[in-house]
């Protein structure tokens, strides 16, 4: 699929479809070339994931890559609520396993584990992200411009730690309603844990996927503000190698 529009924004690269359909087989298609590029050149590519609803349709694509090899993939997400049974379907990693990790013969996939205690968990995962560098990083945008659970008044770009436990704002936990993940904000965990926005940055290349009219704000201040963590996403604008895609309904064409 090629977008209808292309844009440079600062370094990051702005691609613009017709709808979120288009948008998710395009973004899987150019994630999947990444990959075997990198594959090509190394015997391990290791990536994270988010887990999102806007995130649905660029996995459904992605599992259909059949070029890939899997078991050649080192996958993590980036990441997760804490408070949550160990069986909840809201958790992010059964979101990911429902949608890729439990569909694919991937090589190695480190989960989050929130029921360890946060701080100990934060030690044990960021051993595992610092091992290697991170290859690519599949990510979205919070409606109020957070990535990861980076919010406004948690977010930090210059942050020493990899990993953390964040509070989660108002607009992140109601979205999580608006996205029908919960029955009510009150039934949202108040903390999660999620890599920092320095990590994530830290990817060589990121894919960033942001379908939805709920976006729409967020997307403009991410292009168009200052950079700045009044819209953590705003930081994109600085990767070398950040390829976002939105559709007709997330961004004003």
């Amino acid at each position: 699929m090629r977008p209808i529009k292309f844009e440079k924004v600062d370094q990051l690269n702005l691609h613009i479809f017709n709808n979120r359909d288009e948008l998710g087989k395009s973004a899987a298609k150019d994630v999947a070339a990444k990959i075997m590029e990198l594959l090509s050149q190394k015997d391990t590519v290791r990536m994270v994931f988010a887990a999102a609803p806007s995130q649905i349709e660029f996995l459904q694509a992605l599992v259909f890559e059949e070029e890939i090899e899997w078991e050649s993939i080192t996958a993590f997400h980036m990441d997760e609520y804490i408070g949550l049974e160990r069986d909840a379907s809201q958790k992010f990693s059964a979101f990911l396993k429902e949608h890729i990790f439990g569909r694919l013969n991937f090589g190695q996939i480190h989960y989050i584990d929130s029921m360890n205690d946060p701080r100990e968990e934060c030690r044990r995962y960021v051993d595992l992200i610092r091992s290697d560098p991170i290859d690519i990083i599949c990510l979205g945008i919070g409606e109020n411009g957070h990535i990861a659970f980076n919010d406004p008044p948690v977010a930090d770009f210059h942050d020493s730690e990899k990993m953390k436990v964040v509070e989660l704002d108002d607009v992140c936990r109601q979205q999580q309603v608006n996205d029908g993940c919960f029955n009510h904000v009150d039934d949202v965990p108040s903390h999660a844990l999620t890599l920092t926005i320095p990590t994530i940055m830290s990817g060589k290349f990121l894919y960033c996927i942001v379908p939805g009219q709920s976006k729409k704000n967020a997307v403009k201040n991410t292009l168009t503000g200052d950079i700045s963590t009044k819209c953590p996403a705003s930081i994109l604008r600085e990767h070398a190698n950040c390829y976002m895609y939105v559709d007709r309904d997330s961004y004003d064409i």
